[in-house]
């Protein structure tokens, strides 16, 4: 059993901007494991954070609770221009992720969402010539896009796969909330012919990355990896999420590789890092220490929890999620 005052406790932690980074993230999925209403309440307080990466976990984490009790902040978060886009983004994949269909007309209004998700490097033509002069980016890797706009249009064709479909895709092995469903092939050569066509719909490349994922194995992570240099931003950056889900060892030369590109979008970036975080072999550690003091942000502090998520995957612990533990630890 768990006490309203021990929610609090955790919650506490979570809001507190004195507390390290990491701690608060694992505060943060306590309350996501316990659910419920006073967790919600917590997580939806953080919003008024400066941390653009807290607050996209905040987000990230009130969708994989699928609680209809949390669609209000996250429509007031996607609503508010104010926010990052990467914040809104995560906002609106949530909402597709709850799956109650009274949102699908407002993330149709925000599939033309005009916000431009950039970089320090590259705002517009001429950055993005530049950065692609300097560094060895990939020519089809814009550092900007339409983060939140795709992740509407996204979140709209899962919750019509729901409708169409009856509901929700059997469990797999990751447990997560997808934004979209796995494909039913499963021939790595296939799948991995689909993720990389830019010409067909994102959602269709979405459901050949998942289902990579769940194949698993070195072909298929390296099959994912490739990904990492190929269309839009937030392709790219579900990529790097995708490969911290697998935990492949194949993957991690690429991860580091899009870690250390300055000129990619830094929503990527840090999705890498914390994929390298997850996989946690004596490869990651040296990428991760090289940007811990990064000049973005984003990275910065993705490398700090990342940092902290190798040392869960390398000990002993069972728990990353152990505000709880901690808490009543502490008391006794």
């Amino acid at each position: 059993m768990v006490t309203e005052q021990e929610v609090e406790a955790i919650g506490r932690m979570l809001v507190d901007p004195k507390q390290p980074l990491h701690a608060r993230f694992r505060a943060l999925f306590t309350l996501r494991g316990l659910g419920g209403p006073g967790a919600i309440a917590w997580i939806s307080q953080a919003f008024g954070d400066d941390s653009a990466l807290l607050k996209h976990e905040l987000a990230y984490c009130l969708g994989q609770m699928q609680d209809a009790r949390a669609i209000p902040v996250l429509v007031a978060v996607l609503q508010d221009t104010r926010q990052e886009p990467m914040v809104r983004h995560e906002a609106g994949e949530a909402l597709g992720a709850i799956g109650d269909p009274q949102v699908l007309e407002l993330l149709k209004q925000y599939s033309s969402d005009p916000v431009i998700e950039g970089n320090h490097l590259a705002k517009d033509a001429a950055g993005m010539r530049e950065a692609r002069a300097t560094t060895q980016m990939d020519t089809c890797c814009a550092p900007f896009g339409k983060t939140v706009a795709e992740t509407c249009q996204l979140a709209v064709r899962r919750l019509e796969w729901l409708q169409q479909h009856g509901g929700e895709p059997p469990v797999g092995p990751y447990l997560s909330v997808d934004p979209a469903p796995p494909a039913e092939e499963c021939d790595v050569g296939r799948l991995r012919e689909a993720l990389l066509d830019e010409s067909r719909p994102l959602f269709e490349r979405y459901r050949a990355m998942f289902a990579l994922r769940n194949v698993g194995g070195e072909a298929a992570a390296l099959a994912l990896a490739e990904g990492l240099r190929c269309g839009s931003a937030l392709f790219r950056h579900e990529v790097g999420y995708v490969l911290g889900q697998l935990q492949h060892e194949a993957a991690v030369p690429q991860l580091a590789a899009a870690l250390a590109h300055h000129a990619e979008n830094p929503m990527v970036r840090h999705e890498c890092a914390e994929a390298l975080g997850a996989i946690a072999r004596p490869s990651c550690l040296a990428a991760l220490q090289a940007h811990a003091g990064d000049p973005e942000r984003v990275v910065r502090e993705s490398c700090e929890v990342a940092l902290d998520m190798y040392e869960h995957e390398a000990g002993l612990a069972f728990q990353y999620a152990d505000g709880l533990e901690q808490l009543r630890g502490a008391r006794s």
